[in-house]
């Protein structure tokens, strides 16, 4: 069997083989001060299987050339890719290619859709961008919970328009408290925005609820499916979201690449963010006529290498199958879950019983600061995350600046996350504490 391709899948509940599937991703078997890798940070960045490296470098060594431009065979092939690359990715979220724009990421998606409804909020775009226009009092209801990604860019639409921005609390033990949101999304909401996946909590959103009151009022949905797209089988259309974001880097794919995906009448109705060549059909000196979506929101060079790399990634997720990817990492959180409220002095953000999540714990150990804390896990080998995880309201929420976050991907091992444990209980006591 070569080694850039996962193993056949027997069937959606068959374990998978971890330890098998580490031999696709060459940094896994690097060592870190002396110790192997353990490596979990996969909600930060994700790492890339051979099958990743080598789409990209096929691309660059064979048909490297701009796309939808050039007569030549290169640009020829290099659009054929390209193409082909958004509708396999478009695939994978069940969507069709023109539903599909690329980005450079989530936080681009975001700000695109937000800047867009601006922009039509001021006049801009085809009579159907009317509907999309905010004005003073308007209301933008995002979450308590967000990635500054998924809070920002409303900041902004809400100080350009007037709309006011709300939020929907989380409850104690980090779930989302959707009394409070039947209150919250009223008559006057325009905007409902979640993510779908805490990347702090690990927790599944019940976002066919949030769904459901949005539509009750006719607000626009937005997603965040970052912390899902590469663990839980996602099908965008029959959740019924209008508009969802995710990132090639958390999901064993490259750098600087994304996608948005939207219902095609929304789509339709954006004006333009960002203005430029290969996006237009026509133009003179004073006025320009826009391409239908995605390519309307696809000005000047794409990150064509990439895009194709990410294809290459879903290749190899759908390969190895979410349905399983989704069974072993919510086992790998049990047992890191088991193993952490052990240990004196841990505190579990997010430990909502009965939740559905996936292999991600965030957690406080008492008197020791999380920076520290990482540095110390760092020195054994294990690779984890620490800071307020571009979520600081959230943890101001559980009264603390940062915590430690241990992400799982379809390449960790119970092994790996008896390493990580075994080091955690020894963070207090190397600090005296």
């Amino acid at each position: 069997m070569s080694s850039s391709t996962p193993q056949t899948v027997a069937s959606a509940v068959d374990p998978l083989d971890a330890t098998r599937l580490r031999e696709d991703f060459p940094i896994l078997s690097e060592e870190v001060n002396g110790h192997r890798l353990v490596y979990l940070d996969s909600a930060a960045t994700s790492q890339r299987p051979l099958a990743v490296l080598d789409a990209e470098r096929e691309f660059l060594t064979h048909a490297n050339a701009a796309v939808h431009r050039g007569a030549h065979t290169l640009a020829a092939e290099a659009t054929d890719l390209f193409e082909d690359a958004r509708a396999t990715v478009a695939g994978f979220v069940g969507a069709e290619a023109e539903q599909l724009v690329w980005t450079s990421g989530a936080t681009m998606g975001l700000n695109l859709v937000a800047y867009s409804i601006g922009n039509a909020s001021v006049g801009r775009g085809a009579p159907a961008s009317a509907g999309l226009a905010l004005r003073p009092g308007d209301e933008i209801v995002t979450t308590a919970i967000e990635h500054h990604a998924n809070l920002l860019p409303w900041q902004e639409l809400a100080a350009r328009t007037g709309a006011v921005l709300r939020h929907i609390p989380a409850r104690d033990d980090g779930t989302l408290d959707l009394d409070a949101a039947s209150e919250i999304i009223g008559e006057r909401t325009r905007i409902v925005a979640f993510t779908h996946v805490s990347n702090v909590l690990g927790i599944v959103n019940p976002v066919d609820e949030l769904i459901a009151l949005a539509r009750r009022v006719g607000a626009l949905t937005v997603m965040d499916a970052c912390q899902s797209a590469p663990h839980l089988p996602l099908d965008l259309p029959a959740l019924g979201v209008d508009l969802a974001v995710f990132s090639g880097h958390k999901m064993l794919g490259p750098y600087g690449v994304g996608g948005l995906y939207g219902r095609a009448e929304v789509l339709e109705a954006m004006p333009p963010f960002l203005t430029g060549g290969s996006m237009i059909t026509t133009v003179t000196l004073d006025h320009a006529e826009y391409l239908a979506p995605p390519q309307r929101f696809e000005a000047g060079t794409q990150p064509i290498g990439p895009a194709i790399g990410l294809a290459a990634a879903v290749r190899y997720l759908d390969g190895v199958g979410l349905d399983r990817i989704h069974a072993h990492e919510t086992m790998l959180a049990e047992r890191m879950r088991a193993g952490l409220v052990e240990i004196p002095g841990i505190r579990l953000l997010g430990d909502a019983e009965g939740a559905e999540r996936v292999g991600l714990w965030s957690f406080d150990v008492d008197g020791v600061h999380a920076h520290d804390a990482g540095q110390f896990l760092d020195a054994r080998g294990v690779a984890v995350r620490v800071g307020h995880h571009c979520a600081a309201p959230l943890h101001s929420r559980f009264g603390i600046t940062a915590s430690v976050r241990a992400s799982t991907a379809l390449y960790n091992t119970a092994d790996d996350v008896d390493v990580f444990l075994d080091a955690v209980s020894g963070i207090r006591p190397y600090f005296g504490v």
